[in-house]
């Protein structure tokens, strides 16, 4: 009898992981324009939170390599390859560079940006915390 409830226990929690993961699939699919907005019915793109999204999934798949069913791992590497690739799509279509530049750019600005912070006290408080946490969680997936 225990058997069955550990067992049935570990099917929900598996479940509730998969739910999981197509939730921030879902997200990071809606801000990539793949799902129209529900408020507008219109397609949106938002390359930053999408890469946000795609990047808490990755974060997820590292901090639960070797801790997942075969079906968990399955559908977490096949959403996250899903949309690193639509975001390298919809980068590129959105302009080619103008679009991918930004966040390859945004690191080059920072440390020119640090300097002139530092002369100034008040604000280079919020700004370097800002672009520290950028170079510290953002990834590149293509451009």
């Amino acid at each position: 009898m225990a058997e069955v409830q550990k067992t049935t226990q570990m099917g929900e929690v598996s479940q509730r992981f998969v739910e999981f993961v197509m939730m921030h699939a879902q997200n990071a699919a809606l801000f990539l324009g793949q799902i129209p907005n529900p408020q507008t019915g219109q397609g949106e793109v938002n390359l930053e939170l999408a890469k946000m999204f795609i990047d808490q999934l990755a974060m997820i798949q590292e901090k639960t390599r070797g801790n997942l069913t075969n079906e968990e791992t399955t559908v977490l590497r096949n959403a996250i390859s899903n949309l690193q690739m639509a975001f390298v799509e919809v980068s590129q279509s959105k302009g080619g560079a103008s679009s991918s530049a930004p966040p390859p750019d945004k690191p080059a600005e920072t440390p020119a940006a640090e300097p002139a912070a530092e002369s100034s006290p008040g604000p280079s408080v919020q700004a370097p915390s800002e672009s520290e946490s950028r170079k510290k969680f953002t990834k590149s997936y293509g451009a």
